[in-house]
């Protein structure tokens, strides 16, 4: 009888099981690196890589799986980084950080039983650049671009790839990559007078983190 009965719970756990990971509502957060693309700053005669560096994301978020493979979720993403311009050699850079607010759409390629969820996201909403360095008298390179203790908002895309797996009843393991891009914070990264910056700021991003689904 003590066997039917362990044998009668394992079972009725296992039945169980689906159900907790089918929960709608996911609360959690991360850490990974952020690898930014740089852009040039040209003036008639020279020219120069701006940007900023690599840094360590932090990003929270919370999420509704509002149907059986889709899903949305709030986003808040924080980096610790520096700009930077960099010539032949010679290199300014200025601390910053960055401070990121958006809403994605998840598309799911397994219903929310399954315990392997693979998925694609896109959405938007906007970044904030913040220069926190401490300002000199003279900044190098400063006839292209001048790094400022300014702030700047920007409008944001986002868009990413990754995977949910399931490792306790309602514990969710998350990896995932996303690129996040804006146009160039050119009062953060302030070109200098005949100096143009072109293009957008690209943000890519590698994450590994964690969930409560309720």
């Amino acid at each position: 009888m003590k066997k039917i009965s362990l044998i009668a719970t394992v079972v009725g756990g296992l039945g169980l099981y689906p159900a907790a990971l089918a929960q709608k509502w996911e609360v959690g957060g991360g850490v990974g690196g952020s690898f930014y693309t740089a852009q040039q700053v040209k003036n008639a005669t020279v020219s120069a890589d701006v940007g900023l560096a690599t840094a360590i994301n932090t990003s929270f978020w919370l999420g509704n799986n509002s149907s059986r493979l889709l899903g949305g979720e709030l986003r808040y993403d924080y980096e610790n980084t520096s700009l930077k311009v960099s010539s032949s050699g010679t290199m300014a850079s200025f601390g910053a950080e960055t401070h990121a607010f958006h809403y994605d759409i998840l598309l799911h390629f397994t219903p929310r039983s399954s315990p392997v969820r693979p998925y694609v996201s896109a959405g938007g909403g906007v970044k904030l650049y913040r220069g926190i360095g401490k300002e000199v008298a003279f900044q190098p390179l400063s006839s292209l671009a001048l790094l400022t203790k300014s702030t700047e908002i920007k409008p944001m895309l986002s868009f990413g790839a990754g995977l949910k797996l399931a490792v306790a009843r309602t514990i969710q393991l998350r990896v995932e990559i996303r690129d996040a891009l804006t146009p160039f914070p050119k009062t953060v990264i302030a070109p200098a007078q005949g100096a143009k910056i072109n293009g957008w700021m690209q943000d890519f991003m590698v994450l590994a983190g964690l969930s409560l689904t309720f």
